[in-house]
């Protein structure tokens, strides 16, 4: 399973935001990669020059082999929150395709 880290110029600690969403990422979906292969997460800051509010957005998109692929995003204050919150959705999200598909 690839993943890939794209920010915006607005999201400072590139290497460390990196190593956050493959951990992150590895740890929610790890148990299918052998099903997925990339994923992709966009991370920005909605409110660059601000500082209060849900600002930061994680996106992620998971490409499963044979499958249409699936995104998820996440608003929170924090990029690591974001990523975390961002994870478990898309956990939830392959879990039921998955089910899905099993079950056809």
């Amino acid at each position: 399973m690839q993943i890939q880290v794209h920010t915006d110029n607005n999201i400072t600690g590139r290497e460390d935001v990196v190593r956050l969403v493959q951990s992150t990422v590895e740890g929610a979906i790890g148990r299918f990669a052998d099903r997925i292969t990339r994923v992709e997460a966009h991370l920005s800051d909605t409110n660059n020059h601000k500082s209060k509010g849900d600002d930061k957005r994680c996106l992620l998109e998971a490409r499963l082999a044979g499958l249409q692929p699936i995104a998820v995003s996440h608003l929170a204050p924090t990029i690591e929150i974001a990523v975390t919150e961002a994870a478990d959705k898309l956990q939830r999200a392959i879990e039921s395709k998955i089910g899905r598909v099993q079950a056809r």
